[in-house]
């Protein structure tokens, strides 16, 4: 009879590989509310690696290079980031503080929509609870300033190591993925690419769709053009929002306001112009950064954004783009192996 009990070594084998398993799974756990801090440091080594390296050819040590990349992409990222988010912070608290007579003017202009097109609007706006969820929300947004301290530290922490190390990091990858080199080395340049290509060509397509809204802001009279031009930027990257977050303010203001016409116009020139401009500005820089099918980025982009946040902008793209590239690579890999099985039969 044959003996059909696993061997001590095997299940020694399998006993260390569910510890493994088990303290990878809480540790991950435990990480995901940070994860955007790990991806940040991911995205900052692929945009910074090519400094680092200059650096270090110059006669630069490793932790000096690393110290003043980190200072630059605090100064040129961070720190701008941070006066943006408070501007937008101040106007939103300054605009719930009159926001009582802004909803009544509204209401007035479309009661006297009402008695043209028969239908009640008015009736439908509820002032006080519109400020209360926009109080709900900004209370939300500033409790996790903590979180967010966190996540910054995390990330240049390990953008840190990942600048000083990058050789070790590297062969590390290299002995412990079960992938040969040049699978290895696809893998590195199709995430170098992706990142570059969402890390470059978003902000630049929010900049460019920010400008030409700008133009329309100016041309319509809007208030405050300069502060609508930063909110279009940030809209400009979140997915299915768009523009609209700052273009369907942008035309209530005008309407209210008295002017009707202004208002219709600035409307129509952010469906039409600025909508426009986006696909076309899209195809263009990404393609010539990566040449990443828009495709990919539309789909990539509406699997990341629930999965990491805003860096799904980024990461939701390479992960759909990775899936592919890694069914390739099973296909050429493991079919060449079929095949030459079949020639040695």
């Amino acid at each position: 009879m044959k003996n059909t009990l696993l061997s001590p070594d095997l299940l020694r084998q399998v006993f260390i590989l569910a510890l493994i398993l088990l303290s990878g799974f809480l540790i991950i756990g435990e990480m995901l509310p940070y994860l955007s801090g790990v991806l940040g440091a991911i995205t900052l080594f692929t945009l910074f690696k090519g400094l680092m390296r200059k650096m270090l050819d110059r006669g630069l040590g490793a932790v000096t290079a690393a110290s003043v990349i980190i200072l630059t992409s605090i100064i040129i990222v961070i720190i701008p980031l941070w006066l943006i988010i408070r501007l937008i912070f101040s106007r939103i608290e300054e605009a719930t503080k009159h926001s009582n007579t802004f909803i009544e003017a509204l209401r007035e202009r479309l009661k006297a929509l009402e008695s043209v097109i028969d239908l009640d609007f008015a009736s439908e706006i509820q002032p006080q609870a519109i400020n209360s969820w926009v109080s709900d929300n900004l209370e939300l947004l500033l409790g996790s300033t903590f979180q967010v301290l966190v996540t910054l530290s995390i990330m240049y922490f390990l953008l840190f190591y990942m600048l000083i190390y990058v050789k070790e990091f590297k062969n590390w990858l290299r002995q412990f993925l079960p992938l040969n080199h040049k699978t290895v080395e696809m893998l590195a340049d199709e995430i170098d690419q992706i990142v570059r290509s969402n890390a470059l060509g978003i902000p630049m397509v929010a900049l460019m769709q920010g400008i030409i809204a700008l133009l329309g802001y100016y041309l319509f009279g809007a208030p405050n053009p300069l502060f609508w031009f930063v909110i279009t930027i940030f809209g400009s990257m979140i997915p299915i929002i768009g523009t609209a977050l700052a273009i369907i303010p942008v035309t209530l203001i005008l309407f209210t306001s008295g002017h009707t016409w202004a208002a219709l116009g600035m409307l129509l020139y952010g469906i039409f112009v600025v909508g426009t401009t986006d696909n076309l500005f899209r195809i263009f820089i990404q393609n010539k950064i990566a040449n990443l099918h828009p495709l990919i980025t539309l789909i990539g982009v509406v699997i990341g954004i629930p999965l990491f946040g805003f860096l799904g902008l980024i990461f939701g793209p390479l992960l759909l783009s990775l899936f592919m590239l890694l069914i390739k690579i099973y296909t050429a890999e493991y079919g060449e192996m079929q095949e030459e099985g079949e020639e040695d039969e």
